[in-house]
């Protein structure tokens, strides 16, 4: 079996510049939200995901799609860029609570040896971090989505994602995110997906400490996601956090979420997300170069 490696999705400076197209319900309540008429369909989110991967793959490591609206379509429109990796969402997403995702599990329909000759070279797997949820429970999932991507020669990416305990009204996002770091951060993947501290907010030296104090408890590489993040400080955050230990980005609405429900979407992908993700890919590269 060919053996995964990190470099599959890295830019040749060994720093991760990733887009994520893989939202799901949370991208079409976000173009209802632009003021396009309802329904949002299905195929408008194919569409849409389809074209963010031919437009924007030239200038990304890798790219994180999902089974239910644009994997299948990526692969068949040889919509990828040939220095752009795969990257397949492996996670089921349970809706409740008036939550588009209140739960998640393995979605026991990804089939690994498909996203394999398909050229895909990881998994993602989002884990929701609750204060008062089992702390065993997460570990035993995290530890079989590890497995399921090591036999099949696939990279372990999780996700972890903290949201407030649901039976507490309490909750201290950042000591929470500190705290699934504690437990997922040696759990035996291959890289860790992170929500920015402080939301990226802050003076510098506040939001390095608070990065500094991430890296502390993260014994893989380890890369930011955008989601919370104005994207005006995206490329800010990318940057303390590379300062901090981190080793990149796996981003998309700091990408592309400015372009959602806009006319031609094609020219402003082109006009709008493409400079974006190559400033992003920059500074990627020149805190790599620094270590």
């Amino acid at each position: 079996m060919t053996t995964y490696s990190l470099k599959d999705i890295t830019r040749p400076s060994g720093g991760f510049a990733m887009l994520a197209v893989d939202q799901r319900e949370a991208m079409r309540l976000m173009f209802s939200a632009s003021g396009l008429p309802a329904p949002v369909t299905d195929q408008q989110l194919t569409d849409f995901k389809v074209n963010a991967a031919k437009i924007l793959s030239p200038y990304a490591s890798a790219i994180l799609v999902d089974q239910q609206f644009c994997y299948r379509q990526i692969v068949e429109q040889n919509a990828l860029a040939k220095n752009c990796a795969m990257i397949v969402a492996a996670d089921k997403f349970i809706p409740g609570n008036g939550l588009p995702v209140d739960s998640v599990m393995i979605d026991k329909s990804i089939d690994p040896h498909m996203v394999k000759r398909d050229g895909g070279k990881a998994l993602k797997l989002l884990v929701l971090w609750r204060s008062d949820e089992d702390p065993q429970q997460r570990l035993d999932m995290v530890r079989d989505f590890n497995q399921l991507c090591h036999t099949n020669g696939l990279l372990s990416i999780i996700e972890p994602v903290v949201r407030p305990p649901r039976r507490c009204n309490t909750f201290d996002r950042e000591q929470a995110i500190i705290e699934a770091a504690k437990e997922l951060g040696n759990s035996g993947a291959d890289l860790y997906k992170v929500e920015m501290p402080l939301n990226g907010k802050g003076s510098q030296q506040e939001l390095l400490k608070a990065a500094q104090a991430l890296n502390d408890h993260i014994a893989m590489p380890w890369v930011i996601l955008s989601s919370g993040v104005d994207e005006k400080l995206f490329p800010r955050a990318v940057r303390v956090a590379m300062q901090a230990g981190a080793s990149g980005f796996l981003a998309g609405r700091a990408v592309w979420s400015s372009v959602v429900g806009l006319p031609d979407t094609e020219l402003m992908l082109r006009d709008i997300s493409v400079p974006k993700l190559h400033r992003l890919g920059e500074i990627v590269d020149e805190m790599m170069a620094r270590r």
